[in-house]
């Protein structure tokens, strides 16, 4: 222990600056960081909606749209259920509130009652209540969902949905963004230090639903008159990306479904922003088939129904990887990246409320916890002045470079500090000097067993790393089921705990014993200050 290693004074050198940098934007002023070079950090810890404020949005599923989206697929099911009972039927689709298929023999009503009986079945309960079959003596059969059903549909898509903005608007978790669903098919997310709604609105209110259709080759006449093909439809091109309206089938051939993961690059060839994306290996095999079909014909990419692109099919695509071209920049390619990476809203969100919210607590607030953190520090530093003198004042040096590094990971993730979190930094605090007590109380326990100096503080450090890593591991599970199954506050609570309790661990140890080496080096002391 004496003689400490090279590699362990130079991590501890090199984490210590690093986090002198990190945390030094928090500690100058907004004009300061902006002088500074591009490589210098510019990021502070961001303060909570409970103490800086931010805005609110109050959402609702469009309950309309999530109803049609299911008869759709409910007319799907239908007609695929007939092909296999080989019944032939026409005129699928969606009228008023029912989904609807027309049997081209009535005759056969009798076998396509029993081939649609599992259309109506739940697939989780299995109870036969979440469709309502009607029949017409013409051969129409029409399918409406129940009252019971439509209202857990939209429970389910509040609940989907409130997954979803999380995490295209806090993918990290540490924002501190508080979304909770408010009845069965509202949604309330209120973000810390956006004073803008319209940043929210932005990133939450595009379904973000990839589809892939093929084109239909029209003239421009008949594109202009608004004819078109039977089975066919006119999309726009995506703001700022596609450059011009198609006509396309109206059903995808593929969905964004199998998408596993986008993200912004550059084409090898232009040099320009692409999205690229990666298949599962289902949708690999589908993304294959379809591509190799259609060779020669164009391949529109949809986002929301509007034209991503709408390259040539040159040749087979099998790799289940690709890119999509457009007038991207890297903030938009990004933005979209993030949005297709968290999965598409199982339906619109319709804008109910908006506001900025002005902070509850305030400058009170963060006056009181600047207050604690420092009755807090004095405590402790007291405490372990008095109780172990000179070596407390080691343990008050690690417990400096601590608090640093704290600020500086808590900069670097750009977390946003709220009243809880100031709690479990405030917690932190006391449990920073933790595994220097037991150092040092080992230490007198090894000096009063008639051990020499340099003895006993080795066995102090190294017999005491047991206990200290059991009791920080356990600290460090419970702030883990505390972030994966909390929220908002509760989040942040646990997140300044796990950082604190990791820098506490590697300042106690590897700072302290480096300061202690460094003393009986040159101190050469007969007994132990403690």
């Amino acid at each position: 222990m004496l003689q400490v290693a090279r590699w362990r004074i130079i991590l501890v050198a090199v984490v210590a600056v690093l986090g002198i940098v990190w945390a030094l934007p928090n500690f100058i002023s907004e004009r300061t960081r902006e002088s500074w070079p591009d490589f210098m950090p510019k990021q502070g810890i961001n303060l909570g909606l409970d103490l800086q404020g931010g805005s609110q949005l109050l959402l609702e599923v469009d309950v309309e749209t999530l109803r049609r989206q299911y008869l759709d697929n409910v007319a799907d099911q239908m007609a695929s259920r007939l092909r296999e009972a080989e019944i032939r039927y026409t005129g699928r689709g969606v009228v008023g509130d029912a989904a609807r298929i027309r049997l081209v023999d009535a005759t056969q009503m009798e076998q396509a009652r029993e081939a649609l009986r599992d259309v109506t079945r739940s697939r989780v309960t299995g109870a036969t209540d979440i469709y309502t079959l009607s029949e017409g003596e013409d051969g129409l059969i029409e399918a409406r969902p129940t009252p019971v059903y439509l209202r857990d549909l939209s429970r389910q898509a509040a609940q989907q949905s409130i997954e979803v903005i999380r995490r295209r608007i806090d993918p990290t978790g540490t924002s501190e963004v508080s979304i909770q669903r408010q009845g069965d098919q509202r949604i309330v997310v209120q973000a810390p230090g956006v004073s803008n709604p319209e940043q929210l609105k932005d990133r939450i209110g595009q379904t973000a639903l990839m589809t892939f259709h093929m084109v239909r080759e029209v003239s421009p006449e008949e594109a202009a008159s608004g004819l078109t093909p039977p089975g066919a439809m006119v999309v726009q091109p995506y703001p700022g990306v596609g450059d011009r309206a198609d006509v396309v089938e109206r059903r995808p051939r593929f969905t964004g479904e199998r998408l596993v993961r986008a993200s912004p690059s550059t084409d090898a060839q232009t040099g320009e922003w692409v999205l690229s994306f990666q298949l599962d290996s289902e949708g690999a095999r589908i993304f294959c088939r379809i591509t190799r079909d259609f060779t020669g014909d164009r391949f529109a990419i949809l986002l929301d129904n509007q034209v991503l692109t709408a390259p040539t099919i040159n040749e087979p695509i099998c790799g289940g990887s690709g890119q999509i071209s457009g007038n991207f920049t890297l903030e938009s390619a990004r933005e979209l990246a993030v949005m297709l990476n968290a999965g598409a809203l199982p339906a619109p969100l319709n804008i109910i409320d908006e506001r900025t919210v002005s902070a509850s607590l305030g400058q009170d607030a963060i006056d009181s916890g600047a207050v604690a953190s420092l009755v807090a520090v004095a405590v402790t530093v007291g405490f372990m002045l008095l109780a172990y003198g000179l070596f407390g004042i080691f343990a008050c040096v690690a417990l400096v470079v601590n608090g640093v590094l704290i600020i500086a990971a808590m900069s670097l993730i750009g977390a946003a500090l709220t009243l809880p979190g100031i709690a479990g930094l405030i917690l932190t605090i006391a449990m920073a000097v933790d595994a220097n007590v037991l150092i040092y109380e080992r230490m007198r326990e090894e000096a009063q067993a008639g051990r020499g100096p340099a003895l006993a503080i080795d066995a102090g450090f190294n017999r005491a790393m047991i206990t200290i890593i059991d009791a920080n591991l356990t600290t460090i599970l419970a702030a883990m089921i505390l972030f994966q199954f909390g929220a908002g506050p509760v989040r942040g609570f646990a997140w300044t705990l796990s950082i604190g309790v990791i820098t506490s661990v590697f300042t106690a140890v590897l700072v302290t014993q480096i300061l202690v080496a460094w003393w009986f080096r040159w101190s050469r002391p007969k007994t132990l200050p403690i």
